[in-house]
């Protein structure tokens, strides 16, 4: 299973819509998660109702979260989208098998069996998240909130029966045209995050969808070149068609 972890404030203002770029990673099989930390305010308002829009299209869920909730909250929604995610692909097989029919609609009995079973596999099933934390200048007062965050829900990943992978970016980065930098290749070291925050430099605009399809591009091919964009294999430009002239 494949989740990102988007951590903003909201308010994109570069590049393509993160909502479309939401959708297309969902339609690569990934979940997208966002965690707002929002201000008050005019601000606050529009991030938010991004927030809510970006993680729709992404088949994820999103969550408003003061600074000092932040780390139960990115746990609850990562634990809340693995089970998401695992039912839904056994609904997908009661209602081949039984028709138009969900685990809600099943005899008491076999409910509770099923949602043992939707548990079970939710606790043992391996998990890659990459976490995309927003840097943009706004952000700089919640960054030391967000470093306990992910230090906490490393050590919930780590819990899990399951091999549980994570990789770490951050957008923008210091140079132009660098949407999305990567801070931690794939790692079972849920503990090789906590060294990226003293590297960390705030800049004023704010890529989100652009960060989005560089984090979805190293999903499919496992690298970024140094200018932040995905390593993209020669054939694939035909291959994937529009989706290929977006993300170039």
């Amino acid at each position: 299973m494949k989740q990102i972890m988007l951590i903003t404030d909201g308010c994109s203002n570069v590049g393509e819509s993160p909502v479309m770029a939401a959708a297309l990673a969902r339609e690569d099989g990934i979940t997208v998660n966002v965690v707002g930390i929002v201000d008050y305010g005019t601000i606050g308002e529009l991030g938010s109702i991004e927030i809510a829009e970006i993680a729709k299209a992404g088949g994820g869920m999103s969550q408003l979260s003061g600074t000092e909730k932040l780390a139960q909250t990115m746990q609850m929604l990562t634990r809340k989208t693995v089970v998401q995610t695992i039912q839904q692909a056994v609904n997908r097989e009661i209602r081949h098998i039984l028709g138009d029919q969900s685990v809600e609609d099943l005899p008491p009995d076999k409910r509770s069996q099923v949602v043992e079973v939707i548990d079970e596999m939710a606790e043992t099933s391996p998990l890659q998240v990459a976490l995309l934390i927003d840097v943009s200048a706004s952000m700089k007062p919640k960054l030391a909130a967000v470093e306990d965050a992910i230090r906490d829900m490393m050590l919930s990943l780590g819990a899990r029966k399951g091999e549980s992978k994570l990789a770490v970016f951050h957008f923008p980065g210091h140079r132009s045209g660098e949407d999305a930098v990567l801070d931690v290749d794939w790692t079972v070291d849920l503990g090789s995050a906590r060294s990226i925050f003293q590297r960390l430099a705030m800049r004023g605009a704010t890529p989100t969808g652009p960060a989005i399809l560089k984090v979805m591009e190293f999903f499919r091919y496992g690298t970024l070149n140094r200018n932040g964009h995905g390593l993209w294999p020669e054939e694939s430009y035909e291959r994937e068609g529009v989706l290929g002239d977006s993300v170039i």
